[in-house]
């Protein structure tokens, strides 16, 4: 098998891995914000009618979900409105779509993994935009898959494990909030499980045709659930057993030492934000396995697997089948 496939969001925690990994499965031409402005829709038609993918896979969003808060209209350019017309120009060019969102569609009352048929209810601007992603993909009609994932960390980018990594430098105690409870996520395994599922339709001749049989939303976090504090702590476990010249780490750390000595757990009460976050976003992966037969691991060794690896992955401007823009 061999198609043509547009990425957007190639640097970012999901997307830089779906840069390294979607060149084995045909003409990856990888783009970010530099490349395409999502805000700009007439950029987005321009940019898929010129390339006429055969899928395109949207990996980009603005994930600051605080600042979203103040700044809704840019929040809603890039969540909401650039995945409708993304997925317009899409089916306008014969194409698939795959399109990531997040546990923060639920409001976190449930005490139960989140399935992809529950009611949706958004606490915050972040959540709501990325929800209104989701409904525009869907009446779109294009054929998709919209794949929620959760907490989602990488050695690249901004996020909570590089924070504690930071912070870890700056002071003696860190407070963590210990009541939010979810399944945090590497970013390689979700670009993993992502390729996994089209191998499996590359199997079926791939098509767009193809695609939609199995479409919809699915879920597709790490095994297990964990909280803020908990996180932290495995967090720090694990680098105490990594070696500190390991590129990565010595970049999120500043190369200085770790002088954290302990981690207090605190209530979200205590630690209030701009955007309120659901107390209980875990997402039950159940749908995925049915219709796939994916299963990511669980988050300690998800966790784990990554401060083994001696640097950061190869770039994948070094596979013949890479356009990086």
């Amino acid at each position: 098998m061999s198609f043509r496939i547009l990425l957007t969001g190639k640097n970012g925690q999901v997307g830089a891995e779906l840069c390294r990994l979607l060149p084995s499965l045909g003409e990856l031409i990888a783009l970010d914000h530099g490349d395409l402005d999502l805000a700009k829709p007439a950029e987005i038609r321009r940019v898929v009618r010129d390339l006429r993918p055969q899928l395109l896979v949207n990996a980009a969003a603005y994930t600051r979900v605080d600042d979203a808060e103040n700044n809704e209209p840019a929040a809603y350019a890039v969540n909401a409105e650039a995945p409708a017309f993304l997925a317009e120009e899409a089916k306008a060019v014969g194409a698939a779509l795959i399109h990531y969102s997040t546990d923060y569609v639920f409001d976190g009352r449930k005490n139960s993994p989140y399935l992809e048929t529950d009611p949706t209810n958004p606490l915050s601007v972040y959540g709501k935009s990325k929800l209104a992603g989701e409904i525009a993909v869907q009446a779109s009609g294009v054929p998709h898959l919209i794949l929620r994932s959760a907490w989602i960390y990488a050695s690249r980018g901004h996020n909570f494990l590089l924070t504690i990594l930071r912070l870890s430098t700056q002071k003696d105690e860190l407070r963590i909030v210990h009541d939010q409870i979810g399944a945090p996520t590497w970013g390689r395994e979700i670009a993993a499980g992502t390729i996994q599922i089209l191998a499996q339709l590359a199997r079926r001749d791939f098509s767009a045709e193809s695609l939609a049989e199995f479409g919809g939303i699915y879920h597709m976090t790490a095994g297990g659930e964990t909280s803020w504090y908990k996180f932290a702590q495995a967090i720090l476990e694990e680098c105490a057993r990594s070696p500190r010249e390991t590129p990565w780490i010595r970049a999120a750390m500043d190369g200085n030492p770790q002088i954290t000595r302990s981690i207090t757990p605190i209530t979200t009460q205590q630690y209030p934000t701009p955007a309120r976050r659901p107390a209980y976003s875990v997402l039950s992966n159940s749908r995925l396995f049915t219709a796939f037969g994916i299963r990511l691991p669980d988050w300690r060794s998800q966790l784990r697997a990554l401060f083994q690896e001696a640097s950061q992955p190869p770039s994948s401007s070094d596979h013949p089948n890479t356009v990086l823009r």
